[in-house]
């Protein structure tokens, strides 16, 4: 896990930022910058560049190694304290608060402004990068691709999808992003996966579900991952979360992942909730019909 930097902030000087912005910098050429370039990079003298890099190595923001060269480059700590920086600079966030998730591929926080609302700190590449570049279609062009750049594009991505998707899907409204970075409005409810539903819900709320997949379809874009873990459900209804891998309809996969998504959904809805759901709702009927816009309601 990723440590929260959001106490180091107030203990960085603005030359700690110089010098993490040059390694940032560097780092567009290679995953390890050489010492010698850093002064250039970060616009710091020999001597604070070496000041500063010592100040960064003992909070955990960048790392060492001196095989074959002196080399230096970010940890996520640091990419996550030149984001931090920036978003209260521009004032998007005022608090940090607790943790609201951690997973695989981001930690989300609760950070306040006029009122609470999350930063969701994206860390594809961190663990599986070579996977991540491999599957994700914003790295497939690249020929030198660090996790840095694969989080920040995500990021990029997500926050762009959620800006052309709300208000008339059903996601959290996005509020600002910077490098791999996003803020949204804090969603209020419980994750699908551990909401109980009482009997006469349960259709209702997929019918709800499958709406929004409609909606979002009709607005462009298939979420390609769906699942019981990235819905919230309230007493207002339902919101669809985590939109990185999201395809456009006109990918040549987007039928394939609608279905998918669509099967997911019903297969979670039938485990759970057996003798609620009708046996003839059907994925790819449902698929087709959403498709071809004439998708209305799977109560129809």
């Amino acid at each position: 896990m990723v440590r929260n930097v959001a106490e180091l902030l107030p203990e960085l000087e603005e030359e700690d930022f110089y010098l993490l912005s040059g390694v940032e910098q560097g780092m567009r050429f290679s995953e390890w910058v050489q010492r010698e370039k850093l002064p250039k990079f970060a616009n710091l003298t020999e001597e604070e560049v070496d000041y500063r890099l010592e100040r960064c190595l003992k909070r955990g923001l960048v790392e060492k190694k001196t095989i074959q060269y002196e080399g230096y480059t970010l940890q996520f700590e640091g990419y996550d304290a030149l984001a931090l920086r920036a978003l209260v600079e521009r004032e998007t966030i005022s608090e940090f608060g607790s943790p609201l998730g951690v997973g695989k591929e981001s930690d989300v926080y609760e950070v306040r402004s006029y009122k609470p609302l999350a930063l969701k700190y994206h860390r594809e590449g961190y663990t599986n990068f070579r996977a991540v570049h491999k599957e994700r279609d914003y790295t497939a062009d690249k020929d030198h691709v660090s996790w840095m750049y694969t989080a920040r594009k995500a990021a990029e991505r997500e926050h762009g999808i959620l800006e052309e998707l709300y208000p008339d899907v059903a996601v959290p409204r996005p509020i600002d992003q910077n490098r791999h970075a996003i803020v949204m409005e804090k969603m209020d409810g419980v994750e699908l996966s551990q909401t109980k539903l009482e009997p006469g819900q349960v259709v209702g709320v997929l019918d709800l579900l499958v709406g929004e997949v409609a909606g979002a379809y009709e607005a462009g874009y298939v979420h390609a991952d769906m699942s019981e873990y990235n819905v919230f459900v309230n007493e207002d209804g339902v919101k669809i979360f985590d939109w990185p891998q999201a395809v456009p309809t006109d990918h040549a996969n987007a039928e394939e992942f609608l279905e998918r998504d669509l099967k997911n959904l019903i297969g979670y809805f039938r485990r759970k909730y057996p003798q609620q759901v009708p046996d003839e709702l059907a994925s790819n009927e449902l698929a087709e019909s959403i498709a071809d816009g004439s998708f209305d309601s799977i109560r129809a």
